[in-house]
């Protein structure tokens, strides 16, 4: 199945999924620039506070629009470039949190590969509005399979690839990150590999995001996570200054 994204999919999905944050970031504007000319502070004030304000509510918007719409983020050229469509695996699990854009994409890029889909969404654990929102208009891969972040049920080394694309985040204690990943190690291949897409909370994020950008980990962070968890190496590429691929094997 061939999956036709529309233009600008990607930052139209932003905006719905985090309306809420602009809406509020709107009030609050107004109601900032209603008690600045209260006060009678000097107009250049105003467009200070205008422009900041904006900056981080546009911002956000711009750098998704280039990540998700116009990189090549969901035409997958990035594989090529780790060599993995270079292999033939046999088994492919791809776990998502929720909000599932890759699962069809990913089949198409490994047709002969037994693809198993999992959703690790926990409506207690995982709260925030953006991911409820995002579930209701998700498509549904076949025999998509929730589980628990900790248990994964499939046998020990199964599996040739593990995908973890823009998902593994929504996972917010380091505990449970752990564990999470344990079991993407039980799973894996001994030459097997786990790829992971995440912004991260870095620079460049904090100039695309800016408070936001707290909603990501840090490359150090996620290092400590794979290695706790076993995995012997853990190999970083960029994918835009705004995405790491991590690339770690058992």
């Amino acid at each position: 199945m061939e999956i036709k994204r529309r233009k600008f999919q990607g930052v139209l999905n932003i905006l719905s999924f985090n309306r809420h944050f602009y809406v509020i970031g709107l009030i609050v504007l107004a109601i900032t620039l209603s008690g600045l000319m209260f006060f009678e502070v000097p107009v250049f004030w105003n467009w200070i506070v205008a422009a900041a304000f904006l900056y981080g509510l546009i911002m956000p918007l711009v750098v998704s629009a280039y990540v998700y719409d116009f990189s090549g983020y969901y035409d997958f050229k990035w594989l090529k470039k780790l060599h993995l469509t270079d292999q033939t695996p046999e088994q492919i699990v791809n776990i998502n949190a929720g909000f599932d854009e890759t699962s069809f994409i990913l089949k198409n890029n490994f047709p002969e590969a037994s693809l198993k889909v999992f959703d690790f969404y926990n409506a207690k654990q995982h709260t925030e509005p953006a991911i409820v929102r995002a579930r209701k208009v998700s498509m549904l891969y076949p025999d998509t399979s929730q589980i628990k972040s900790e248990e994964i049920p499939l046998v020990n080394q199964s599996v040739d690839l593990i995908f973890l694309l823009s998902a593994a985040h929504e996972i917010r204690t380091h505990k449970e990150k752990v564990a999470f990943l344990k079991e993407c190690h039980r799973i894996c291949k001994p030459n097997g590999k786990v790829i992971t897409v995440e912004h991260l909370r870095d620079i460049p994020n904090f100039f695309a995001f800016t408070i936001g950008f707290t909603h990501f980990f840090s490359r150090k962070a996620w290092e400590k996570a794979y290695k706790e968890a076993g995995f012997s190496s853990f190999e970083e590429s960029k994918f835009t200054p705004f995405m790491s691929i991590f690339n770690c094997r058992p």
